[in-house]
């Protein structure tokens, strides 16, 4: 038995050396590693993202590199939203509105003369099936535009404000009654609506008033954005064109986002913040995903929610950002030990679904791999040392 033992351990003193050549060839390659030619890889072990990467573009981060991107980015975030800008303009009637018409010491022309005989409430049941099934008291805008009144006849008032319409009234029954008063406003705006959606405290249909429905004023309706809401993420669709309106960007630009009007029909999303999700994985002290605030977040930001760069096995010379462009992938490389390399961080601004991976430094790859193959080196010299019984 003893005899096994020794010849086990000499096998073991083989085995050693070989399992050190193999941690030393793996240490020259770290989990992520890249040469310094840009658009060649060589991706050392198992790749980060699980795709080949062998076509990514490789592109070290530099002070100039920086400045281009902030520029392509501001390039690409300015779409022309001068549709959408405009000034309040007084509310015009269309089909569907109810109109409240009064005129003055002539009652049997009121409103109540609209209501259908028979159609009064009762008591019990009959007052639940009359409060849903009546008409609404005034005068309706049909889907022609138009509105039946005593004198007037069929009277067009779709696309008139309320005094046009009320200056238009007028002008049709002065001919029957000596100079008439007539108060006319709007009772009931049911022609024109925009619908709120997303990560807003009330979701739903709002309707189109006297108050000009601004971008602001419908999102005050719905109950403000919620903190989970991502106001650089706001999609207005119009037309079937989706338009990105970023709230912080345009208050630093001058713009004011209350002359943002909609318009019927326009429907309003607020995007999450989960949606534009940052990760970290690697050689940090805490891997994690991280929320953008309004749609930013720099490299340095994301280092350092996630504790920084592991002092025990992260390189910091390999911190690299992997982005999806289009079909391709992009790869930017940061050198953390160069002077002016958090600078460079600071200013370098990550994008949705970007991944940050700082990769380990020679000498934790060798330790890794040698703890994978001594274990079962030693579990055979031990097995031979002490034999089942």
């Amino acid at each position: 038995m003893l005899r096994h033992a020794r010849k086990s351990l000499r096998s073991l003193a083989v085995l050693l050396p070989a399992a050190w050549f193999v941690a030393g060839c793996a240490s020259v390659a770290p989990g992520m590693h890249y040469s310094g030619t840009q658009g060649s890889s060589d991706a050392g072990g198992a790749s980060a993202s699980g795709a080949d990467m062998a076509n990514a573009v490789l592109k070290p981060i530099t002070p100039q590199l920086v400045k281009t991107e902030n520029a392509l980015r501001e390039k690409q975030v300015s779409q022309d939203i001068s549709k959408l800008l405009g000034k309040p303009v007084p509310y015009t009637i269309d089909s569907g509105d109810v109109l409240s018409i009064v005129v003055w010491d002539h009652p049997e022309l009121s409103d109540s003369a609209t209501t259908a005989v028979g159609m009064q409430p009762g008591t019990g049941s009959d007052a639940s099936t009359f409060a849903t099934t009546a008409p609404p008291a005034g005068f309706i805008v049909d889907h022609q535009g138009e509105i039946q009144f005593p004198y007037a006849g069929n009277l067009k008032v779709a696309g008139l404000t309320q005094e046009q319409a009320r200056n238009l009234l007028i002008g049709k029954i002065s001919k029957y009654i000596r100079q008439p008063r007539v108060t006319l406003r709007v009772q009931a705006f049911r022609s024109k609506r925009v619908y709120v959606d997303g990560e807003v405290r009330n979701a739903g249909l709002q309707s189109i008033n006297d108050i000009p429905m601004s971008l602001m004023e419908a999102l005050n309706r719905a109950g403000g954005v919620m903190p989970n809401g991502d106001q650089s993420q706001i999609v207005i669709n119009r037309g079937g064109t989706n338009y990105q309106i970023n709230l912080p960007q345009l208050v630093q630009r001058g713009v004011n986002p209350g002359s943002i009007m909609l318009a019927d029909g326009d429907v309003v999303r607020v995007r999450s913040r989960d949606e534009s999700k940052v990760f970290v994985s690697g050689e940090v002290v805490s891997p994690r995903a991280l929320t953008m605030y309004n749609g930013r977040l720099t490299l340095n930001e994301a280092l350092g929610e996630s504790g920084g760069v592991n002092p025990l096995s992260g390189d910091g010379s390999q911190i690299y950002v992997i982005r999806k462009s289009g079909q391709d992938q992009v790869v930017y490389q940061l050198d953390g030990r160069t002077a002016g390399a958090m600078a460079m961080a600071e200013g370098f601004e990550l994008s949705p679904k970007d991944v940050v991976y700082v990769a380990a430094t020679p000498l934790a790859n060798w330790n890794r791999t040698i703890s994978l193959i001594l274990p079962s080196a030693l579990s055979s010299a031990v097995g031979v040392l002490n034999p089942l019984k």
